[in-house]
């Protein structure tokens, strides 16, 4: 099963120079609750923003580049995720997500109520596809946020078209 997680600013701001925009305590500790336990996979900027394996995970780290990296397993076909019979969250950067996102069975996203200078951004994707669920709406530093989750609605030619590799 593909899930992305992602936090984004009301025009789906991601990051800036291969950083995280906000840093919100409560929103680090719902990625770190959701994702504990299970195998997370990022592209290589992303791994190199974080700077180590995330604990208490399986880390892939999608590349074209050949690395050797403790704790990470490194894939150069971003294809071979799609064939694993296990829940994978999707956690950056831009392309990563982007190349996912048709795949994606669920969406845990933070839409954090705030605008704010980005050079990368989530895709766009139409919330007619999904069904939307708010686990919670909070307030930190100032700033307006709520996490959600989106369950793509399922329909046979959808799994065809999407799902066939």
């Amino acid at each position: 099963m593909i899930n992305i997680i992602a936090a984004i600013g009301k025009n789906r701001e991601l990051g800036i120079n291969n950083k995280l925009i906000w840093h919100i305590k409560e929103d680090m500790d719902f990625f770190k609750e959701v994702t504990t336990g299970y195998i997370v996979v990022m592209g290589r900027k992303t791994f190199e923003s974080i700077g180590r394996p995330l604990p208490n995970r399986e880390n892939i780290v999608i590349t074209r580049s050949n690395l050797d990296i403790d704790g990470i397993k490194i894939e150069h076909d971003p294809y071979k995720i799609l064939e694993l019979n296990e829940k994978v969250f999707i956690i950056g950067g831009e392309s990563i997500y982007e190349f996912y996102l048709p795949f994606a069975d669920n969406l845990y996203l933070t839409e954090i109520d705030a605008e704010a200078l980005a050079d990368s951004f989530f895709p766009e994707f139409d919330k007619k596809d999904y069904d939307e669920q708010i686990i919670k709406e909070s307030r930190e530093e100032d700033i307006n946020f709520a996490f959600k989750v989106y369950q793509r609605k399922k329909n046979k030619a959808w799994y065809y078209e999407n799902r066939r590799i």
